[in-house]
């Protein structure tokens, strides 16, 4: 009986979450809502209308998501974790961006953040709970006696690709009960509960604003040289960390051609800029392999792979290594692939795995 069940929802304050908490308290479980505090307001970042992760408007999501839980008579929680935060997501942030790297910071902050820290920030404190579910666009499927984390059938929302960093273990307490829905369901479903957050546009940015440079010291946003890939000089850029693989637009430099980025080489503080027939990779590599589905050792198989959330998936074949690290040979070259950013393996709709592009 799922009375006898205890479900901890990840509370956001968007609708996708509420939602979540309203179907599982309406299904008979026992729902409690928590919600990480990672807002400290050290960093001055400006506030504006359009809404972000992390910023000083933390303060509604958490006022909306207490609105929510009044609503739905369930219990509700905040655990300030913004140390937690500090020293996970945003130091990696920078010290990606400051070594030529271009982070997914949304990948690591479910990975460390969502999943980790505040399910032990709830327990530490005494809450006891079976399951923890978000607003996630994703399903968990048993296969032979083997829970696996596969897509939404909402292609256009599906967000394994930020899911794809969980540890297999983590997958067997887990629940997104509202992977099979689409949005405009969503906010049906929000509408029918009589949750105001119904219309509630998305978060759209890691950052309020989106823009990065508040998180950079002036030592850290040092000018530099913007060249091409033979070395003649083009222009000047106000910071590496502005910059990612195939990136086309804002580089400010004038060329009869249109020119790319092809490389970031934090060394020599320099941008190096090519044309887009040069961006094509038939092979990459990636390390810090974590496979969710169980495979033998230095397995080679065929999957699709994505090399961006918002990039199609390419046929490939992947080849896992000693060290935790993976080969992938890609069926025809891949475009733009880029170091820091995530690597997931499919198969069909089922995550394999996932690794960082080095």
């Amino acid at each position: 009986m799922n009375k006898d069940i205890t479900v901890a929802v990840g509370m956001s304050g968007g609708v996708d979450s509420s939602v979540t908490a309203g179907i599982l308290k309406n299904a008979g479980y026992n729902v409690i809502g928590i919600t990480m505090k990672i807002w400290d307001g050290a960093i001055e970042i400006q506030e504006t209308t359009k809404h972000a992760c992390y910023g000083p408007d933390e303060w509604e999501d958490i006022e909306i998501s207490t609105d929510v839980c009044k609503k739905l008579d369930i219990p509700y929680h905040v655990y300030d974790l913004s140390g937690e935060y500090k020293d996970t997501v945003l130091k990696y942030f920078k010290s990606e961006y400051l070594a030529g790297r271009t982070p997914n910071p949304c990948v690591l902050c479910n990975q460390s953040m969502k999943f980790g820290f505040l399910i032990d920030a709830a327990k530490k404190n005494g809450l006891e709970f079976d399951y923890f579910a978000t607003g996630h666009y994703a399903k968990i499927l048993e296969s032979n006696g083997e829970r696996l984390l596969a897509k939404s059938p909402n292609d256009k929302k599906d967000q394994t690709y930020f899911l794809s960093r969980l540890k297999k273990e983590q997958l067997s307490n887990i629940m997104f009960p509202i992977g099979e829905f689409d949005k405009a369901d969503v906010r049906k479903e929000a509408e029918r509960l009589g949750l105001e957050v119904a219309s509630r546009e998305e978060s759209q940015d890691f950052i309020s604003g989106g823009d990065y440079t508040p998180l950079f010291t002036a030592e850290e946003t040092i000018p530099g040289d913007i060249v091409d890939d033979r070395g003649n000089l083009l222009g000047r850029h106000e910071g590496i960390y502005k910059y990612t693989i195939g990136q086309r637009k804002g580089l400010g430099i004038s060329s009869p051609k249109p020119m790319y980025v092809l490389r970031i080489d934090a060394k020599k503080n320099r941008i190096i800029v090519t044309e887009k027939a040069n961006l094509f990779s038939e092979k990459a590599y990636v390390t810090d392999v974590n496979m969710l589905k169980i495979m033998e050792q230095n397995a080679t198989f065929s999957a699709k792979v994505k090399i961006r959330q918002n990039n199609k998936e390419s046929e490939a074949e992947v080849k896992l290594k000693e060290g935790a690290e993976a080969e992938i040979t890609f069926d025809a070259p891949a475009l733009s692939v880029t170091p820091g950013q995530i690597a997931v393996f499919y198969d069909n709709d089922v995550v394999l795995g996932s690794g960082i592009l080095k």
